[in-house]
């Protein structure tokens, strides 16, 4: 098979790279993030609705504007009762009046709330929290529990449950460092103010804030960090349904699941037992006033957004201005466009392809994606620590990848939703997840996986693997520049969309998803020994990020961010092969002073431009499971043998890593 170009020509095509998004007073070698992506920071500071702003926010800003002018369009005409055009509109219109919001303030949360506050028993409160769910009320509950592929039978769904019952990252309950202990402290501020802006006297908002903390630190310390929860094997625990509620007990298990719809359960999976286990017993020794106080905490916090601008000016002063770093929240227009996106979204993305997303997109994707498909063989090919016939399985689920770009075979039907804008926007909402429930019972509870299901909607500026169906997704809202550049040469469009391609494959062979099978499936295809060896390689790159110091004082976690990592390791790799093979019979020309395989690394640091505020820093690497931009860069390429070659790399400069520390995967 030969890799093509994705360009037709190259005469007319232009390099791609901007040279005002560099810094080139700053040395390769020394700072490539400044080098690359100095000028870009320079002329894009942070704005004040964001606490990190990067080349994903430009393309998803633009993205927005685009949907804007979908959605008004609709909502400026009168549409028939039913429709989508009739839902997408009404729903913006209802979040986009303020005026009204800000009449009825938190009027309409508080019928929810005093049907909390009149429960006299615990068994009345359990009976109510299964009644809200049938509502539609969104709160947090002690648990999670959710419907997705088995890991060991990938074409058959499963009941899950998870840990749950805290709102913030787990990190501030349990760690006791000035820095997280200085969140949970406004944490407790915020819980007070939110309490009192509803009608509550200062003495009963410090108690309910007091009984929340009980309960929410109590179940943090019960839960599992990031790290832990990265592990598939450990967080797979299926049993029958009977011996389920032999072990878990205290808790009326069928009511519970019966009254939401999960009837006839066979068996389920409890993914972390220990805080499982935990929830049940808080239940039985807590009081009655503190669950009281937690439950409305929990609806009053998920409605903070819709009912009015004192709440939610608020809640952004500490999930935002405190936790993030940001300074404004985003205008109501923007908040407006993610709200329908949120519940409307394929029915806003069929709408964007059709004006945004022309066959010619699509087909160079498709076009990128086999040569990328066509690269990762050949590294596999290449390694010399895998054995013949682990190579042979690593080919096989090559092969079977379930490749998806730009938008859905066949798309959600949303016929069944209603959106009312005679009733609140909170009542509205609570309609809309009593349709989404509903929705995924009908199209999940004992039913075969659905591999045409789509995990982000189309205009999503993003990209994903799935390891159950060993799928890749691009969609349609990421195919722009920076990523993606029609008018520019392999060099740019292999650094960049091809790294990206590159990234969601190596994710089918990374920590987590080299462990599912072409299938799917959770199970170990590896030949004896060579699981190992790649688990020696791995670890290369965990302990080479720990290693960096984010802040003076916060290393980088290695350990959470390892799949990440690998996935551009991998990514550089199989993208940079791809790009030689397209332009192995036709070379590309150096282009204002650089050559072709400088242009590559170029674009690829380019994606990852960004400014952050330290409090984001700080909140990311504690949670996100990928490195912060700076690192993506500066930490990625120096484990690239082509990048040392490309920028004429020694010993002498800062970035230098001696070869034999180099990752040795691919």
């Amino acid at each position: 098979m030969i890799a093509l170009a994705i360009s037709a020509s190259t005469s007319a095509q232009t390099m791609g790279i901007k040279l005002e998004n560099m810094d080139q007073t700053a040395k390769p070698g020394t700072d490539f993030y400044q080098y690359a992506c100095g000028g870009w920071m320079k002329n894009n500071p942070l704005k004040p609705e964001y606490a990190r702003f990067g080349s994903f926010d430009v393309v998803h800003e633009e993205n927005q504007k685009r949907i804007r002018e979908i959605i008004e369009g609709l909502a400026a005409k009168p549409q028939a009762h039913g429709t989508l055009g009739q839902k997408i509109g009404d729903l913006y219109a209802l979040r986009m009046d303020s005026v009204r919001q800000n009449k009825e303030g938190a009027k309409p949360v508080m019928g929810d709330l005093e049907r909390v506050a009149k429960v006299q028993t615990k068994e009345q409160l359990i009976a109510l929290i299964n009644q809200m769910n049938v509502e539609g009320c969104a709160f947090g509950e002690l648990w999670g529990s959710y419907i997705s592929a088995d890991m060991m039978s990938s074409t058959e769904n499963i009941l899950e449950i998870s840990q749950g019952g805290y709102n913030i990252e787990r990190d501030y309950y349990v760690k006791d460092d000035e820095a997280n202990t200085n969140i949970l402290e406004a944490y407790k501020k915020h819980i007070v103010r939110m309490f009192q802006l509803i009608g509550d006297k200062p003495n009963v908002a410090q108690r309910k804030m007091e009984n929340v903390l009980l309960i929410e630190t109590r179940m943090a310390k019960a839960g599992r960090d990031n790290v832990a929860l990265r592990d598939p094997a450990s967080n797979y625990n299926k049993m029958s349904f009977t011996d389920f509620t032999k072990e878990y007990v205290g808790f009326d298990w069928k009511t519970y699941f019966d009254t939401q719809g999960i009837t006839d359960i066979d068996s389920l999976s409890v993914g972390q037992p220990e805080a499982v286990k935990e929830a049940l017993a808080l239940l039985q020794d807590t009081s009655l006033e503190a669950l009281k106080d937690w439950m409305q905490w929990q609806i009053l916090d998920s409605a903070s957004g819709v009912l009015g601008d004192e709440l939610y000016e608020a809640s952004f002063d500490f999930y935002g201005r405190t936790m993030t770093g940001a300074k404004e929240p985003q205008p109501r227009w923007k908040r407006s466009v993610s709200a329908v996106n949120g519940v409307l979204g394929e029915a806003v993305g069929q709408l964007y392809v059709e004006k945004y997303f022309p066959p010619a997109n699509k087909a160079r994707m498709e076009q990128l994606v086999k040569n990328l498909q066509i690269a990762l063989g050949q590294r596999i090919d290449a390694q010399e620590w895998m054995s013949p016939a682990t190579k042979a399985a690593a080919h096989e689920k090559l092969d079977a990848f379930y490749v998806k770009i730009g938008y859905p075979n066949k798309w959600r039907d949303y016929s069944k939703m209603d959106i009312d804008p005679q009733k609140s926007l909170y009542e509205n909402l609570k309609e809309i997840r009593k349709w989404a429930h509903a929705d995924m019972l009908a199209r999940k509870w004992k039913k075969p996986v659905d591999r045409d299901e789509w995990y982000m909607n189309p205009q999503t500026v993003n990209a994903y693997y799935n390891p159950t169906t060993n799928e890749i997704c691009f969609p349609a809202g990421i195919l722009q520049y920076p990523f993606f550049d029609m008018e520019a040469d392999d060099a740019f469009n292999y650094g960049a969309i091809g790294v990206v391609i590159g990234h969601e494959m190596s994710h089918g062979f990374d920590d987590q998803g080299r462990q599912f099978d072409k299938d799917g499936n959770f199970r170990d295809w590896w030949v004896e020994g060579d699981g190992d060896k790649y688990n020696q390689r791995a670890q290369v790159i965990k302990d080479f990020f720990s290693a960096i110091k984010v802040l003076p004082d916060l290393n980088a976690n290695g350990d959470l961010c390892c799949g990440e990592n690998l996935g551009d390791h991998g990514g550089l790799k199989f993208a940079y092969t791809a790009f030689k093979n397209a332009t192995k019979d036709h070379p590309l020309p150096v282009k204002d002073g650089f050559t072709p395989e400088q242009r590559f690394f170029l674009a690829y640091a380019g994606v990852w431009a960004q400014n952050i505020t330290e409090a984001e820093m700080r909140r990311l690497t504690t949670m996100d499971p990928h490195s912060l931009g700076e690192w993506r860069v500066n930490g990625a390429l120096p484990l690239i043998d082509a990048w040392y070659d490309a920028f004429h790399i020694t010993e002498s400069d800062p970035l230098f890593v001696p070869k034999d520390k180099r990752v040795k995967i691919w």
